[in-house]
């Protein structure tokens, strides 16, 4: 189901919980919303639909990829980007970011995996796992 937005700078400021299979739900709702903003987005963290779980979705070409519980471990090569968001409507933002990242979360079945992505598709993963973590640009 497609969520309406939220824009209150203090709810995406709160910290993300670990989420659990019983927010399967709240990823595939995700996932909808996603898709229905992709011509003007390319990933959401779940407090941008209103709830504070560490779930994110993104656009990875055209495959729409859900990650639970995302934590960067490794990265490299910093560099700084501009980025706009959403949730925060205004010019986009400078911010650091890093050309390879390392990835540990959880799939659809909550089983541990273990990515590595490189160039726009880690700069995604990292903006949406700054929200699940209450960073906003």
């Amino acid at each position: 189901m497609v969520k309406e937005l939220i824009h209150d700078p203090l709810f995406l400021s709160i910290k993300a919980k670990p989420a659990s299979p019983v927010d399967i739900p709240v990823a595939q709702n995700l996932q909808d919303t996603l898709l229905a903003h992709r011509e003007t987005c390319v990933g959401m963290a779940a407090n941008m639909i209103g709830v504070a779980k560490q779930i994110i979705a993104f656009l990875d070409g055209t495959v729409c990829t859900v990650m639970y519980n995302p934590v960067i471990t490794a990265r490299s090569k910093p560099y700084t980007a501009e980025e706009g968001c959403l949730s925060l409507p205004g010019d986009p933002r400078k911010t650091m970011r890093w050309a390879k990242i390392t990835v540990q979360f959880q799939d659809a079945q909550f089983r541990r995996q273990k990515k590595t992505y490189t160039g726009f598709t880690a700069q995604i993963i990292q903006h949406e796992i700054d929200h699940c973590n209450g960073i906003l640009i």
